[in-house]
């Protein structure tokens, strides 16, 4: 199948280097402490953030810093086909446990000991790209939980296909088979947080896709201070500042 065509634009319609389009909305989940929506092209996503609160069980309290927890789910009415996937299966477990990791290498875990945050990320339209949209839903979250962060970690796919390497894959490119890597980056650190790979790549393949991934966070990551920036405003307008 051709996934460029010769004009060099993809099967919707996209330049190999350009990313869907990207919306994110704050505050969408009224009883969290804070709660974010993302989009990214037709790929929808909600994640709420609950805590800094008490250890629920004080066998998993933590001296030192704070406990993060991290469930993920999806909807059963996000993709097309009409499968109910069982709550606490595989896919939902890793997916669960590389949010968590990518998420803890941002938060100041230091600095809330004793205490536990639960992050909640629920797919409700799966296009491709999921696990970055939950990482950047989940980051928004806390940053509208006020939790202090080291910086804003943000995910963003890239691949390689008929020859050309693909930024942001959507469901049909990434079901393609061909080598695709995920990437979580922190970008006033200017470290990776998060890196994985589906299938094979040379070295110097590897690197230009890598970097691909690497512009689409930096993309990604401008895009959420906007949204902060606008919605401090909001909060300023509001209480008359």
């Amino acid at each position: 199948m051709e996934y460029v065509n010769p004009e060099g634009l993809r099967l919707d319609g996209r330049r190999p280097m350009e990313m869907r389009q990207i919306r994110a909305e704050i505050g969408s989940v009224a009883k969290a402490d804070g709660s974010a929506l993302f989009e990214m092209g037709n790929t929808k996503v909600i994640a709420a953030v609950y805590g800094p609160r008490e250890v629920q069980n004080r066998s998993q309290q933590i001296s030192d810093k704070a406990l993060v927890r991290c469930e993920y789910s999806m909807a059963n009415f996000s993709t097309g086909d009409r499968m109910r996937k069982p709550k606490g299966d595989r896919r939902s477990t890793e997916i669960s446990l590389v949010i968590r990791q990518t998420m803890e290498a941002c938060i100041m875990t230091h600095l809330m000991p004793r205490s536990q945050i639960d992050i909640f990320v629920q797919v409700l339209q799966a296009d491709g790209g999921t696990r970055s949209a939950c990482i950047n839903a989940a980051t928004l979250a806390l940053a509208d939980a006020g939790i202090p962060l080291r910086d804003l970690v943000t995910s963003c796919s890239a691949g390689y296909l008929n020859s050309t390497p693909l930024l942001d894959l959507n469901y049909v490119e990434d079901s393609a088979g061909g080598p695709d890597v995920t990437v979580g980056f922190l970008p006033k650190l200017d470290k990776v947080t998060l890196l994985q790979m589906d299938s094979k790549l040379s070295i110097d393949l590897f690197e230009n896709v890598m970097q691909l991934a690497i512009e689409g966070c930096k993309a990604v990551a401008n895009y959420i201070r906007e949204i902060l920036l606008e919605n401090t405003k909001q909060l300023e307008y509001r209480r008359g500042l």
